[in-house]
């Protein structure tokens, strides 16, 4: 009996600290959005306002354009990684070491195909073939991400953050020194790229203190095989979401030019900076999910409708007091130069709604094992968007791009469950998110 005590007491402890691990995980990984986050605006806007809107413009359409390209060098390795770590955890140096040459090839893949692209797209202006090429090597670095993968996988993030983190700081820091000794636009780039070779220096440097040599690390075929089979949907769902999230400024640039695309960024700038709410609520309480579909059905949907409702409220808390205040918050952050883009950034807000309200979802997509159909919405949405670029860009620029932005996250997060057996329960609950009296 007493040995039975000192057994259950034993597993308790155990489940008490792998708790307190978890809880100070979440914790490092929050902390460090909120200082990119709070960083990369200030500078982002100081930023701004000296390269005026025609370079800033340009800047942001290669960031976008570069970004496009970016599934190639991540091949949609994180979660698969992370998950082969935890199940085969003797066998980590080949899946690093095969994770680290997937993902290093794949970055210098990623260059070429940004460059040819930009080529094949008619571009001649020597300064945007610069910054793609310089923006598109930060891929190369983010081989090294394999480290933070690592201790993820270990519940031990905040080595990973304190060495990327430090990197940040510095870099900030060139990037204000910069900026008060006027130095030119390619001198930005230079140092974007910089940052991660900083970043990928400090994660190696702390696997090796903390973990064991680097030399350990081996390629091993059949384990790449396996990786890229397993990453090879999530590859796709990462193009379609960032066509989502950048085509617009990529389609400004070339049918409008770079001065829409700098408006058109700050407003989008002040837009997003509120999605790392809904990202970091959803991921604590999806296990609570999870849990209570074993549990009981009806408990299983009424945290579901919660998390709905919660996330919905917040985003009209947020939409509705930006979409008066605008034309004053892109005064005061931006100044004159950039006014055109407070109009854009009235109608830009309210993506926030199905932005909360599409992620609010996943966890039921995930536990009801719909998550192909999640990636079909995802992509028909990506479709909508480019069409609906290509016709409302020429006629209302900024506006048109927000309008289509706004347009094809209603269809994918939303209107797209309605149409959909298997997702109109999903639908009604959405419904009756934003509908408290809506019966179904």
């Amino acid at each position: 009996m007493l040995s039975k005590f000192k057994l259950q007491s034993l597993s308790q402890l155990k489940s008490r600290s792998r708790l307190r691990a978890i809880i100070a995980n979440t914790g490092w990984l929050f902390a460090d959005r909120i200082l990119r986050m709070g960083a990369s605006l200030v500078i982002g806007v100081w930023l701004a306002r000296y390269l005026g809107v025609q370079q800033y413009g340009l800047f942001n359409y290669a960031l976008a354009f570069v970004t496009l390209f970016s599934p190639i060098f991540t091949l949609g390795l994180d979660d698969v990684v992370v998950r082969h770590l935890l199940r085969e955890s003797s066998n980590k140096e080949e899946i690093l070491g095969t994770t680290f040459w997937l993902k290093f090839l794949g970055g210098i893949s990623s260059v070429l195909l940004a460059v040819i692209t930009l080529f094949f797209l008619g571009e001649h202006e020597t300064l945007k073939i610069w910054l793609v090429a310089i923006l598109a090597m930060a891929g190369v670095f983010r081989a090294t991400d394999t480290v933070e993968l690592w201790f993820q996988s270990q519940v031990q993030s905040k080595y990973a953050v304190i060495a990327k983190n430090l990197a940040f700081l510095l870099n900030s820091l060139i990037k204000i020194s910069l900026i008060l000794t006027k130095a030119p636009l390619l001198a930005f780039a230079w140092i974007t790229l910089a940052e991660f070779g900083m970043s990928a220096i400090g994660l190696l440097i702390v696997y090796q203190i903390k973990t064991s040599s680097l030399l350990s690390w081996r390629w091993n075929f059949a384990e790449a095989k396996t990786l890229l089979k397993d990453s090879l949907p999530l590859i796709f769902s990462g193009f379609a979401i960032l066509i989502f999230m950048k085509i617009d400024q990529v389609m400004l640039g070339q049918m409008i030019g770079n001065s829409e695309v700098g408006v058109y960024s700050a407003a989008v700038r002040i837009s997003e900076i509120w999605y790392f709410i809904p990202g970091a609520i959803v991921s604590s309480v999806a296990p609570s999910i999870y849990a209570a579909k074993e549990k009981s059905e009806s408990l299983y949907y009424q945290r579901i409708g919660q998390l709905l409702s919660l996330m919905t409220c917040m985003s009209l808390a947020i939409a509705l007091p930006m979409t008066f205040l605008s034309d004053k918050i892109i005064m005061a952050m931006f100044g004159s130069g950039y006014a055109e883009a407070g109009p854009i950034l009235a109608v830009h807000i309210w993506t926030s709604l199905f932005v909360f309200m599409g992620l609010a979802t996943s966890p039921w997509f995930i536990a009801e094992g719909l998550n192909h159909v999640s990636l079909g919405k995802t992509l028909f949405g990506a479709i909508l968007n480019i069409i609906l670029n290509f016709f409302l860009i020429p006629k209302y620029a900024g506006l048109g791009a927000a309008i289509a932005t706004i347009i094809s996250q209603a269809c994918a997060a939303f209107l797209c469950n309605a149409f959909d057996k298997r997702t109109q329960k999903i639908f009604n609950i959405q419904m009756q998110s934003l509908l408290p009296f809506y019966k179904f």
